[in-house]
């Protein structure tokens, strides 16, 4: 138990700063440009992490929304109400997991529909034998054929906006005061750590990303949207009066644009 105290510890200490707030979007940008260009210019030998077929993609990343909306939900709803005590502002606070799902499907569903009318079915991976009369991913791919257009990365996306979100909302942390022997403490204490973890994990297969797969404007492209969902809402939307609000760092909302700029 006390090593799951001392890595909570050490995660509280680390994710919880504003100064992580601050610099991880220009972190996870500065991981792309440099993956990117390594890619192109000196690319890395094959490796575990370089086969789509992964642990951690196939069953984290290809997911990672799920992971994430599982992961906040209790740990949002119970640090809200151990900080503020009222329902409707937990439930109020809850409404930016149906906000992030729909900017996660809105997305998705944007890049499916740009790589369909950008889309070509093609014969083989090389791109010969284009074959027309097959007009969609799902018709190339059932007749053997392979399907090329602009491809933007939703990894490049999701793994931004989640990581981004996670790190949002574990600013709350710096006014939760629990003890040590409540079961409050200890749901909180575990969900640090798994939140933690997480989050580790989506910076580094965010690197990954960078490093192996796509071209680099579709990397481009799938960033910014993580960027936009983030700031567009955490940046903006959320420091409206008629918004789920910022995480609460007292016994209220009423200082949500200080506590956002510490």
């Amino acid at each position: 138990m006390d090593h799951l105290e001392r890595c909570a510890w050490f995660l509280r200490g680390t994710l919880v700063r504003a100064a992580v707030r601050r610099y991880l979007p220009w972190a996870l940008v500065t991981c792309m440009l440099m993956g990117s260009v390594l890619k192109e210019l000196s690319p890395l030998p094959e490796s575990y992490l370089s086969n789509k077929r992964n642990v951690l993609n196939m069953y984290f990343v290809k997911v990672a929304w799920a992971w994430t909306f599982i992961l906040l939900l209790p740990f949002i709803a119970l640090t809200t109400y151990q900080l503020t005590g009222k329902p409707g502002l937990v439930l109020r606070r809850l409404t930016t997991l149906l906000v992030g799902t729909a900017i996660w499907y809105g997305c998705t569903t944007f890049f499916y529909k740009v790589e369909h009318y950008t889309g070509s079915c093609y014969g083989s991976p090389t791109l010969d034998g284009l074959r027309r009369e097959l007009g969609s991913k799902q018709q190339c791919h059932g007749a053997g054929g392979f399907w090329h257009g602009f491809d933007i990365s939703g990894h490049s996306f999701l793994l931004t906006f989640c990581a981004l979100m996670i790190v949002e909302e574990m600013a709350v942390l710096h006014g939760v005061k629990t003890q040590r022997k409540q079961r409050l403490h200890a749901a909180i204490t575990g969900l640090v750590i798994a939140l933690g973890a997480l989050t580790f994990l989506w910076v580094l297969m965010f690197l990954c990303t960078a490093v192996y797969f796509h071209d680099f404007a579709q990397k481009v492209f799938g960033t910014l949207f993580g960027l936009l969902g983030w700031y567009g809402t955490y940046g903006f939307w959320y420091l409206k009066a008629f918004s789920p609000g910022l995480p609460p760092q007292s016994s209220g909302f009423s200082s949500k644009r200080d506590n956002y700029k510490k």
